[in-house]
């Protein structure tokens, strides 16, 4: 069976990486050799064997009260050649329609709908219908005022940019609108973004948005037909994302990330990012850090 690597990566903010935290871990994980520095004090990699993935619990459960993320991956194909991420919660810090929605103030009424939609309760297409329905006869301006709102997340351009010089093609892919995803696609550096159209008619919002809606499966189907296209197969393909509309994606990659997730990806997904930053998809891959490019 495939040899194993196991990246621990810390929160820079809140904690440093230290020799007894990296050698609990590497007794947990029966590591084979010696741990290799990916970024001093912050994140390193433990090579171990397949049975580390039984022993994925025990250490997450040991490392419990610490902000340290633990990642297995395979040795083979660590460096992937095709970056699929979901935008809202993810790249951005923001859920872009919330963010629309409070400076309509009617925050809390779309953010309970997106809330329940992200957590896998309502169907995607009908909940965002829903949801865009509340915002018919809004100025369209709004959408400018929303996009001042927009943050990256830690590490967003670093993930991007760095694969991109490495030779990975990188797609951005969201639920949310085009008025955002080109503006962030552009900010980070992906190739190609891809979402829905919020559709408008004498500067005000009609409550509609343009068909086909773009949902899991258009997530899934972009994943699939960008490996065919440019020749990879699938554990060259890496996805991130963090709601019930990215799962099959997620699920499809070689490896799929579940960043901040919603707890049903949580349960389902077993690489996940919860204490640190999109640097961590990097490191993840084996990536040092005196390789990043972007912030």
């Amino acid at each position: 069976m495939m040899s194993l690597v196991l990246t621990l990566v810390a929160r820079r903010d809140a904690t440093t990486l230290d020799a007894a935290t990296i050698a609990l871990a590497r007794d947990i994980v029966d590591g084979t050799q010696p741990p290799a520095v990916l970024s001093p004090e912050e994140a390193v990699d433990i090579p171990c064997p397949p049975s580390a993935v039984d022993q994925l619990p025990a250490l997450r459960k040991a490392l419990a009260d610490k902000p340290i993320d633990a990642l297995l991956t395979h040795q083979a194909a660590r460096r992937k050649l095709l970056l699929v991420s979901d935008m809202d919660s993810t790249i951005v810090a923001n859920e872009t329609l919330d963010d629309l929605a409070s400076h309509a103030g009617i925050g809390e009424k779309i953010a309970a709908i997106t809330a329940r939609s992200m957590n896998g309760e309502l169907d995607f297409a009908t909940a965002l219908k829903e949801r865009v329905a509340l915002l018919k006869g809004l100025p369209a301006s709004l959408m400018e005022k929303a996009w001042q709102d927009v943050r990256l997340n830690e590490g967003a351009k670093a993930l991007v940019q760095t694969m991109r010089a490495h030779g990975a093609y990188t797609a951005l892919v969201s639920g949310g609108f085009t008025f955002f995803t080109s503006r962030v696609a552009e900010l980070c550096g992906f190739q190609e973004n891809h979402a829905n159209t919020l559709l408008t008619a004498h500067s005000t919002l009609t409550g509609e948005t343009g068909h086909p809606i773009l949902g899991p499966d258009t997530k899934l189907e972009l994943l699939t037909a960008l490996a065919q296209h440019h020749r990879l197969a699938p554990e060259q393909t890496l996805a991130i994302g963090d709601g019930a509309n990215d799962l099959p994606m997620l699920h499809k990659a070689g490896l799929g990330v579940a960043f901040f997730a919603k707890p049903i990806v949580r349960n389902a997904i077993t690489a996940q990012i919860n204490h640190t930053s999109l640097r961590t998809a990097l490191f993840a891959q084996g990536y040092p850090v005196t390789l990043f490019s972007g912030d």
